[in-house]
């Protein structure tokens, strides 16, 4: 709530600029933003382990059908975002498709600078009026709850079928049981967590408002409780969908780069993977080592093809991160970031 707070005083204080200060940071802030992103980009992937085998790898499967399928489904997958996004933003304003979908690419670059990502909102207020970008923080954080409500329950219950259900499963002969019993109740205690949450946002917003010294802060979240059941149910679908395209990214890239490994199970192993991430502490641009790691470790146990594991990740990363991330940051240079009076 205290953070809440904090981003009315800047916002105000940033309203109260003059020109010249207001000119300085539009032709500062984005260049600053583009450069950034794209020089962390740049070191992150130079420094990927055994990245020339791996650009080899990926360059012999230009041909593949199921790469260039991954490349429209980026599309796609942002593209399902915007749709979301112009959804959780229509009791604010209305925006168009494009709007909303430049949007999120803009948050996309400013999220690969962040831990856990949360930068998104600091990208997607650009194509917010000045006026509502302040009550624009938690739509983007009801928004986030749902995806990682997703990417949990469907980790957790592909982690619980491995561990209960298939207790011959090869992962678990190098993953400890008690790793696995803690990250699996961990996942399920906050996916349980996130979905009462989500579904009774309205009433925590209305009971939180009853106490006087939060009624300022709570003022701002009062448009979550415009959200009916029904609405949050769509936007929840959305980010099923999101993640659903995720999964069948890495198990075309998996395909294309000769990985073969069983489709059902590569779906509970590309699942679990995905729970892991979303709970490790990183930066964005600094994910790709840990990504290709963690493949690594899971999928090494049911494929000796290791460099077409690393190839696939690699792909996954410059595919679903690194082209959005570019895109939106030279989305940011065009625009002004704060409006002059």
């Amino acid at each position: 709530m205290l953070l809440f707070a904090k981003w009315n005083c800047i916002f105000t204080e940033i309203i109260y600029l003059n020109k010249s200060i207001k000119i300085l940071i539009n032709w500062l802030l984005a260049p600053g933003i583009f450069i950034i992103v794209s020089w962390s980009l740049y070191n992150n992937i130079i420094n990927q382990k055994d990245l020339a085998n791996s650009i080899n790898q990926i360059k012999n499967c230009f041909t593949s059908p199921a790469l260039w399928l991954a490349c429209v489904l980026m599309i796609a997958n942002w593209g399902v975002e915007a749709f979301k996004w112009q959804i959780l933003l229509k009791p604010l304003e209305k925006i168009s498709f494009l709007k909303a979908y430049k949007s999120v690419l803009a948050g996309c670059s400013i999220t690969m600078l962040t831990p856990y990502r949360v930068g998104e909102y600091g990208g997607r207020i650009f194509y917010v009026k000045d006026e509502n970008r302040l009550d624009a923080i938690p739509l983007t954080i009801l928004g986030s709850m749902s995806q990682l409500f997703v990417t949990l329950i469907i980790g957790s219950f592909s982690l619980l079928n491995l561990r209960f259900f298939e207790k011959n499963i090869i992962l678990f002969k190098s993953l400890p049981t008690f790793t696995a019993d803690v990250i699996l109740y961990f996942s399920l205690s906050g996916a349980l967590f996130l979905v009462i949450s989500f579904f009774k946002v309205s009433w925590i917003v209305r009971t939180l408002g009853r106490i006087k010294f939060l009624q300022k802060i709570i003022s701002h979240l009062a448009l979550l409780s415009t959200f009916s059941g029904k609405q949050l149910l769509r936007i929840l679908f959305l980010s099923f969908l999101r993640y659903s395209i995720f999964i069948l990214q890495y198990i075309l890239l998996l395909k294309a780069m000769q990985v073969n490994i069983d489709i059902v199970l590569s779906f509970k192993l590309i699942a679990i993977f995905y729970l892991v991430i979303a709970m490790a502490p990183t930066i964005g641009f600094t994910e790709l080592p840990l990504r290709a790691a963690l493949s690594v470790e899971i999928l090494q146990l049911y494929s000796a093809n290791i460099l077409g594991i690393q190839a696939a990740v690699a792909a996954v990363f410059f595919i679903n991160l690194v082209v959005p991330a570019i895109t939106g940051s030279l989305l940011i240079l065009g625009i002004k970031i704060i409006k002059e009076k």
